[in-house]
């Protein structure tokens, strides 16, 4: 890879050149050259209107479905809508069949990944329970030996305290991190939107947001109990927040993340019955909408995910307390989190949240744009908008909300050595 990159502003806080406009000299895949002007003949030239450049954004939280549910998403598909949405790095779930519980199965899918030729690095979940049964532990340090990066039932929350407990106490051994969902099944039950006045007015289940924040404060006292770090997310809920700041403060070792689409939309964008706006965690109203985005600015979430939950239109086109919760995202969260976060928090922040904090949090190497490090960046202008369509959409499934939605942020290009 030999490339120029003209006069692009540096979004990176570990890079010197931070917020500075310069020219980019890559060769052989590295940076060589940073400087106000460089002049190169005969070599690839990338120069754009606003260009941005940023380390490639890591999405932590993210559903590709192979191996077995190829009819939502295939690996290919999903490395290609995450590469145009911004992404070198992912963190993929279990929830594939079989489920991915053992290190037969995150060898699969790493070789898998490396099959379908992209530019984007994958990096397998394994489950924290035996086949997501919420029974037995999984075998979590021979996946972490397989190439697993930490450990989640996906969205089946460990609802067995004496499991979690084991778990977080049996992850010390090996520095491996458990990523729990906060939803208490007991409360939530069957809910379908966020318990409130939308709720009530459309005649659906509620889902109130005591049954995460009951689950919240439980993995809260199991990891403090067993001196343990736990990930917990997507969160939704003001008192989630609350109890999770006040952890950190007390030496805690949690770190947690929302979904990007969570403050783009409201409880009351449900009313047309769209299941496209189904979603778990569901859009909540106004006043947790205000909370999480104040705890975004004081840097209380660590980590901003696309939750990409792709489904095929049998799943998603039915009624809506019988289709499944969902959207399909990774193409559009960058975008997303610019139009709903950029004025409160700004570009530097969110390409924290994107892109250093998810690999920090999962012990990986994190790109700086700097000389002497691989070319590992995401090239953007964080003005442009644009509008995803039915015709430029790449994902398989076109579960979303965001179709047709104008959104600011647009991703020119990933580099990638």
């Amino acid at each position: 890879m030999n490339i120029l990159i003209k006069s692009a502003k540096i979004i990176d806080p570990n890079s010197p050149f931070n917020r500075v406009i310069k020219d980019i000299l890559i060769q052989n895949g590295i940076v060589t050259r940073i400087e106000d002007s460089i002049v190169e003949e005969n070599i690839t030239t990338i120069q754009e209107d606003n260009l941005h450049i940023s380390p490639g954004l890591f999405d932590m939280r993210c559903n590709f479905r192979e191996p077995g549910f190829e009819q939502h998403e295939t690996l290919k598909d999903g490395l290609n809508a995450a590469e145009k949405g911004g992404f070198t790095g992912v963190a993929v779930m279990p929830n594939t069949f079989p489920v991915a519980d053992n290190s037969g199965i995150i060898e699969q899918i790493i070789q898998r990944a490396k099959n379908a030729n992209a530019n984007v690095s994958v990096f397998p979940i394994g489950t924290v329970s035996q086949k997501m049964e919420g029974k037995e532990l999984s075998e979590m340090y021979d996946m972490t030996q397989s190439g697993a990066v930490a450990f989640s039932d996906d969205k089946r929350s460990i609802s067995d305290d004496n499991l979690m407990s084991r778990a977080l106490l049996y992850a010390q051994n090996f520095d491996g991190l458990i990523m729990n969902f906060p939803d208490n099944k007991s409360i939530s039950g069957h809910g379908q939107i966020h318990e409130g006045i939308a709720s009530t007015q459309l005649g659906l289940e509620g889902i109130p947001s005591l049954s995460e924040e009951l689950m919240v404060s439980r993995d809260l006292f199991l990891a403090n109990y067993n001196e343990s770090k736990i990930h917990i997310g997507p969160i939704s809920s003001s008192n989630s927040v609350s109890m999770i700041k006040e952890a950190k403060e007390n030496g805690i070792k949690v770190t947690c993340d929302i979904a990007a689409h969570q403050l783009f939309f409201k409880d009351e964008d449900c009313q047309s019955f769209d299941s496209n706006y189904k979603v778990k965690p569901p859009f909540r109203d106004q006043n947790h909408y205000d909370d999480i985005l104040e705890a975004l600015k004081l840097n209380i979430i660590d980590v901003i995910s696309s939750d990409h939950t792709p489904w095929d239109v049998e799943e998603k086109q039915k009624e809506f307390d019988l289709a499944k919760f969902g959207i399909s995202t990774i193409e559009t969260a960058f975008s997303v989190a610019i139009t709903s976060f950029e004025k409160t928090i700004g570009m530097e922040s969110i390409i924290t949240k994107m892109a250093i904090n998810p690999r920090s949090i999962l012990k990986l190497d994190i790109p700086i744009v700097n000389k002497g490090f691989a070319a590992n960046f995401v090239l953007y202008n964080p003005d442009a908008t644009w509008s995803p369509t039915e015709e430029n959409w790449t994902s398989k499934s076109m579960n979303s909300p965001f179709i047709g939605k104008t959104l600011k942020g647009k991703v020119y290009s990933t580099l990638k050595s």
